[in-house]
This record gives structure tokens, sequence and C-alpha cells, in this order.
């Protein structure tokens, strides 16, 4: 097996909790034990307030996901994720840090550019910025944005990103803002400036920002149960927009098999993820709650790393 792209194995840091957990050590210790074990990517999640309506979460007419459940009420601890990555981020050594996904536009653009070039910056280059529209009216409320313009407001956000990164002396114009000979320094450590990442179902707008930002996609709602299945449809639309289909890289869950004492069977997890890979899967986020001993989450971290890597036709991690 040879993928274009390297297979990666990611794990979702809770960054949240129901109610006040009395500390976060777990969260470090879990992320040490991830960059330790070889884990690619640890990634954190994103809410800035909460409203009432938190059913809102289960109708994918606003952008929320058939029959889910907000995880917390709305009184919930969530930590904010480019601070929470930044604490991380001085915690581990190798492992790539991400956001699954940013309200990118409930921050002023150019205070985002400035943010995430300096925490990869200091990270060395290991920051992947994950972004979506979101699914919660409340949240653009609290903030004085509009909820019925979210897509352009998000577009506006990964314009004005990309320019201060990509030009020393940065011109910009839109509707919503313009200025010219604007300098802000230190920029991303890729040319290119922080990867992108782009969480969408397969629809117009999606695609479009997929072009524009960086083929680099976190499927949502009913497009991430069915990688087989919605990956060859994304390629497809990319390609009638005028991308790429080659340099489409995702993000996805590994499918999970429990074992019979409800645990991950760790052998058939893996089984399924070759066939995963050859429709261009590239990123699987592994269902793993770890014990809160940091010795025994990296055991068991390391056994899911080197099954990963076997089924992927990688080295060992060592």
């Amino acid at each position: 097996m040879s993928p274009k792209f390297q297979p990666e194995l990611s794990l979702h840091l809770l960054n949240f909790a129901p109610e006040d957990p009395g500390g976060w050590s777990h969260l470090l210790g879990f992320a040490r034990a991830a960059d330790a074990a070889g884990i690619d990517r640890v990634t954190v999640s994103d809410h800035v307030v909460f409203g009432e309506e938190l059913d809102e979460y289960g109708k994918p007419e606003v952008g929320g996901r058939a029959g889910g459940k907000q995880p917390t009420g709305p009184d919930g601890h969530w930590l904010e994720p480019l601070t929470t990555l930044s604490v991380v981020a001085g915690a581990t050594s190798r492992v790539r840090l991400g956001t699954q996904i940013l309200l990118a536009a409930l921050r002023r653009p150019v205070v985002l550019a400035k943010t995430a070039a300096t925490l990869d910056v200091l990270s060395g280059g290991r920051l992947d910025l994950g972004v979506g529209v979101g699914w919660q009216r409340a949240e653009y409320d609290a903030a004085g944005l509009s909820f019925e313009q979210r897509g352009r407001l998000l577009d506006h956000t990964l314009e004005v990103c990309q320019t201060f990164w990509s030009q020393t002396r940065a011109s910009y114009v839109s509707p919503e803002l313009q200025f010219d000979g604007i300098h802000q320094m230190p920029k991303p450590v890729r040319p290119e400036g922080v990867p992108i990442w782009i969480s969408g179902t397969i629809r117009e707008t999606t695609v479009r920002r997929l072009v524009r930002f960086g083929a680099r996609w976190i499927p949502w709602g009913a497009d991430d149960g069915n990688m087989k299945e919605s990956l060859p449809r994304m390629k497809d639309a990319l390609s009638k927009a005028g991308g790429d289909p080659d340099k489409l890289q995702a993000s996805g869950p590994i499918p999970y098999v429990k074992g019979g004492d409800g645990a991950m069977d760790i052998a058939r997890t893996m089984e399924r993820v070759p066939e995963l890979v050859a429709v261009g899967q590239t990123s699987f986020t592994c269902p793993f709650s770890p014990p809160r001993d940091r010795a025994a989450a990296e055991a068991k971290l390391r056994e899911i790393v080197q099954a990963f890597r076997s089924a992927t036709g990688r080295a060992p991690h060592s």
C-alpha cells in the first residue's frame, strides 16, 4: 500500500465537561501520552457561549447532526481551543495540534491570523486549523454577528487570515473590510500558511471552500458515517468545481469494533482501515477513552498506534 498521503492517526482531547472537573491535568496527561505513543494529531473542539436551545444540535437544517445530542448543558465547561492548544504545545514535542472545529467567524480575522501564526511558530509548525460555521445561533447573537450570514463571515475570516499569512505588505478589499500596506509578523512556518481544514457536508459551499482555502475536508453529519460512499462523491464534486481530487485530504472516524468486554477490539477495528485508505481517507480519528493513569493510557495508545501503522504500511513508532 503506497497512498499519496501518509495516513495519520488522531485523537480528540475532551476540552469540555458537563460540570467543573476540578482541574484539567488529565487533559494534559492524555496529550503527553499521545505525544509519546506516536499519535499524529490531537484535536479540540469549540464553543464560546451557549444559548438555551440546545436541541438545535440535532437539526441538520441549521447545521446540526440528525439525531445528535449536545454533550453538555448550557453551563458545561468548555476551554477555548487555541488557548488550550497553546498549553498542549508546551507540554508536547511532536504531535500535531488541531481544532475540530474552530468557529473561526466568531473571532476578529486580524486577531485570529496573529494568534494562529504565533501558535504555529511557537509549536514548530504543528498547527492545523479546522474550521466550520457551527449550528448555534446564540453564539453569533452574543458576538453581534449575523447567523444567516455565517457562511460569508467564515469565508471573509479565512480570506483575511491567508492574506496576512502570505503577504509581507498586506492589502485586502471586500465589502466587509479594506486595508493596504499593513504588516503582520511572524508568518506561519509553512509558506502557504497554517493548513486549513474545512468542515461541512457535501454541498456547494463546502466544495467551494475546499477549492479556495485548501483541499482538506472534515466531513460532518451523515457524510462522516460512511466514508466509502461520501469520499468518492466529494472527489467528484471537487473535480466539477475545478479542484484537484487527487489533492484532497479527508479526516474521518475509524469504524469502531467492540470486543466482548465493551472496549475496542484493536485488531478487528484496524482490519477496516485499508479499504478507507484506498478510497482516500487520510486522517483517522480513534474513539479512545483513556484511563486517568498516564502510563496505562500511553501503553494502550502504543498498542493502537502500532496496529494502525501495520494496517497502513507505515514504519513502527520507536
